[in-house]
């Protein structure tokens, strides 16, 4: 398979039948063939052997086909290399016209009748010729002057097979035959062209033809033209410019009017290598040729080709690769401008190499490159349109945020950021969409919408769950403290006092929240159930504060009690004196403890009278009034005429909560009953008046002796300090207040060290020296006064009896010295 290097040759087919695709390759890259289009001719030569086809050729084109040793000529070669020699070209050679425009190529044939195939191997001169008919434009038909108008003629089994032929193809186009009549004699070519034409139409009229084709004339088929040539042996200058004459006639072969016959089965050009393969491989099948269906299926594959060609180019594009990268991390602006360039680019060069092709196929596998183009592109594009959602929905959120702080009203602001943003992302779809793509963005758009509704939703949610909460709070404040005070109150007036609070409270809660509610366009059913939500909850701060004060009432009761017991009407501590009726404050106290137990017992938020108060008094204080009944008021778990949902200490809870009560106030009472009797007894420690009576009258006398002589009043007076002193050191009177035995051994103990605490204080005080009168004065007094305290401590105790000791030794000394 040799390319020469002289000029742009190759041989197409060898003589064995095989098609050089890759030679066909090299020649169609570098005559530059795909860059024709449909501008471009196919020029083929037939011919006996020998005939000087390749000669012709080459000075017609200027080409550089083999030719013919001149000095051999036709003569029988014997010898092997002279086998080679009589026969120049074998099977098909190509090659590019020089300096002719359109772009034409030229095939030039192996001879016909040649004695190297034999007379049976006529198969590949029929193949050959079945092959040019079907690639070219124009068909030279070389033939000597002197075989016009013989029967035996070298041409004529040429021409039946040119003729047998083209009945194999099924739409033949029509074809230029250009006889080359050589070796011109002095008979004029007027002459010649009606014989040639006569035995043309001869040869037509006897060749076998199909039924649709028997009365189908030879111009239908080929468009004859005869041109003759003097010898170029011995007319060389002549021959030159006959051919130069000829040439001319091949420049713009194409154009209307021109020397090529009918174009529409023609292919592009760079569908003509595949196209020729395709033909060859046909002929060789020895299958009829159908050069239409051809046609297709040459621009099936080849627009296929272009098709994937392109594809890739887009894939490895540089552009494209950074844009789908972008895609990938965040919105690309002017993606779709972009993108839609590069489409636009591809499926442009696309449209110019494949312009040539059939239009149903090129078109169809346009559509289908287009569309492979998109899906390859719309992984990018959603990527891109969800950036964009995505940036869309986080602005709106920063923007109806914004809004809301600047105290805009909820429902306008979301309408207006949902208007504002809603329309800003239609405008970022109009510069994300594509033009070659009828995408609908729709879906997007709707979740969009449906994102910033959710959104909406939940900041509402929330909002509503903080207003809420803050007016939640508000009457919790509002009502829990104060509905505490009232129930530790416990009076008649508690829960008409709690419904007012209620009322009160829960009206200007509803008030302010309806308020703040407004901006959020809520309908009435859904305001009313907020509203009624609010309104249960206040009752419901009131109903949990009562319960726990109600789990608290025994506590309460004991306060009570102990409050009203232990202090008078002016919240001062008693002192239990012995004139305080115990018993009548004892039972006033519990008579409040138990309004306390009835007003805790039930839920009373609606004005629904109960004799709850009454049961319990008669049940558990008016014992004294109580009927004798075998059913007791208390032995139940409900109370009558009340709900349960509304009890909150049952009846048997009730007589359980006073039974206990009752056993934890009893010491009180009887502490109070222990400390009036020893006040009593402390009271009454001087005799009974009849023994006064008697100590004086029997008496009479040892007072006489005493008042005779003074000095036993002295001895008596300072008796009777010592006396005193002990009495407060020791405390009797406190001492036997816890009884007599009790006092009897505590004093038994105390009595020794106490007398020898006195005797070391006076003796201290006898060894200090007398200081003036005056400035004892004061303090004699000051300490007389605290003698009569009683002290619990003994040091002091001590120190005090000592003192008051040198107090009433130094009176003594005083009343003396005035006597004298």
């Amino acid at each position: 398979m040799e390319q020469m290097d002289e000029c742009c040759s190759t041989q197409l087919i060898d003589g064995d039948g095989s098609f050089n695709v890759e030679g066909l390759a090299r020649f169609s890259k570098a005559v530059k063939l795909a860059e024709c289009g449909l501008s471009y001719a196919v020029v083929s030569i037939m011919g006996p052997q020998s005939s000087g086809k390749s000669t012709l050729l080459n000075h017609l084109f200027r080409t550089n086909f083999r030719e013919m040793d001149a000095f051999r000529g036709r003569q029988v070669a014997t010898s092997s290399f002279a086998d080679s020699m009589s026969q120049t070209t074998k099977g098909i050679w190509m090659a590019k016209c020089a300096d002719i425009e359109p772009c034409t190529l030229v095939m030039d044939l192996e001879g016909t009748d040649g004695r190297e195939r034999g007379e049976d191997d006529t198969a590949f001169e029929k193949q050959s010729a079945l092959f040019a008919l079907a690639v070219s434009d124009i068909v030279l038909i070389n033939m000597w002057c002197h075989d016009i108008g013989r029967e035996q003629a070298a041409n004529k089994p040429l021409l039946k097979t040119v003729f047998q032929v083209m009945m194999r193809l099924f739409s033949p186009r029509k074809t230029t035959l250009l006889f080359v009549i050589r070796d011109k004699t002095r008979t004029p070519l007027e002459n010649l062209e009606p014989v040639l034409r006569e035995d043309i139409q001869k040869i037509w009229d006897n060749v076998p033809k199909p039924q649709a084709h028997k009365d189908t004339p030879l111009s239908e088929f080929f468009n004859v033209e005869v041109t003759a040539l003097n010898s170029y042996e011995e007319k060389e200058e002549q021959f030159k410019e006959q051919v130069a004459a000829l040439r001319q006639r091949f420049y713009h072969s194409i154009a209307p009017g021109g020397l090529a016959g009918d174009r529409r089965a023609v292919v592009p050009a760079s569908g003509f290598s595949f196209s020729a393969q395709q033909i060859w491989k046909i002929i060789k099948e020895n299958k009829d040729l159908d050069l239409p269906a051809h046609k297709v299926m040459v621009a099936t594959v080849r627009c296929e080709e272009i098709a994937n060609e392109k594809f890739a180019q887009l894939v490895e594009n540089e552009e494209w690769c950074e844009l789908e990268e972008a895609a990938q991390s965040g919105l690309v602006s002017g993606f779709g401008k972009k993108l839609s360039l590069i489409l636009e680019e591809c499926l442009s060069e696309y449209d110019m190499e494949a312009i040539y092709f059939e239009e149903s196929v090129r078109n169809a596998k346009r559509q289908n490159l287009e569309t492979r183009l998109l899906q390859l592109i719309q992984p990018a594009y959603h990527s891109v349109l969800g950036h964009l959602r995505s940036k869309t929905l986080d602005d709106f959120k920063d923007a109806f945020e914004k809004a809301l702080k600047g105290g805009e009203a909820f429902a306008v602001a979301s309408h207006d950021c949902t208007q504002s943003f809603i329309a800003e992302f239609g405008k970022g779809c109009a510069d994300v969409a594509i033009k070659q793509a009828n995408w609908d963005a729709t879906k997007v758009r709707d979740k969009l919408h449906r994102d910033i509704e959710a959104h909406v939703d939940s900041v509402r949610a929330a909002k509503l769950s903080e207003i809420t909460a803050t007016y939640e709070g508000k009457l919790n404040k509002a009502l829990a403290e104060p509905v505490e005070s009232l129930l530790d109150a416990a009076s008649n007036e508690t829960w008409p006092s709690i419904r007012n609070l209620l009322q009160r409270e829960t009206k200007t809660a509803v008030s302010g929240f309806t308020g703040a509610l407004s901006g959020f366009d809520i309908n009435d059913s859904t305001l009313d159930e907020m509203v009624a939500n609010l309104e249960r909850y206040a009752r419901s701060v009131v109903e949990t504060k009562a319960r726990e004060e109600a789990g608290r009432v025994l506590i309460r009761m004991k306060d009570r009690f102990a409050t009203l017991f232990s202090r008078d009407s002016d919240s001062m501590p008693r002192v239990w004196t012995g004139k305080e009726d115990i018993r009548g404050i004892t039972k006033a106290a519990r008579t409040a403890s138990l309004k306390l137990l009835s007003v805790m017992a039930v839920l009373r938020l609606e004005e629904d009278a109960d004799s709850i108060e009454n049961t319990l008094a008669l049940a558990l204080v008016d014992t004294n009034n109580k009927k004798v009944t075998s059913v007791d008021p208390l032995a139940s778990s409900t109370w009558e005429e009340v709900s349960a949902e509304k009890t909150l200490i049952t009846p048997v809870q009730c007589k359980s909560l006073w039974r206990q009560f009752k056993t934890e106030t009893e010491y009180s009472v009887s502490q109070a009953i222990a400390a009036q009797e020893a006040n009593k007894r402390n009271n009454n420690w001087m005799p009974p008046p009849w023994a006064i009576l008697a100590l004086v009258v029997l008496g009479f006398n040892e007072f006489m002796t005493l008042l005779r002589n003074p000095l036993w009043l002295l001895v008596i007076f300072v008796g009777f300090l010592l006396v005193k002193a002990l009495w407060v050191q020791l405390d009797i009177s406190g001492e036997f207040r816890n009884g007599a035995l009790p006092g009897l051994l505590s004093l038994s103990t105390k009595f020794l060290p106490t007398v020898m605490n006195l005797l070391k204080k006076l003796a201290e005080e006898g060894q200090t020296p007398t200081a003036p009168a005056p400035q004892r004065q004061a303090p004699l007094e000051s300490n007389y006064g605290d003698s009569t305290q009683v002290n619990s401590d003994s040091a002091s105790s001590n120190i005090t009896s000592t003192e008051n000791g040198v107090e009433h030794s130094s009176s003594l000394r005083q009343r003396q010295v005035q006597m004298n």
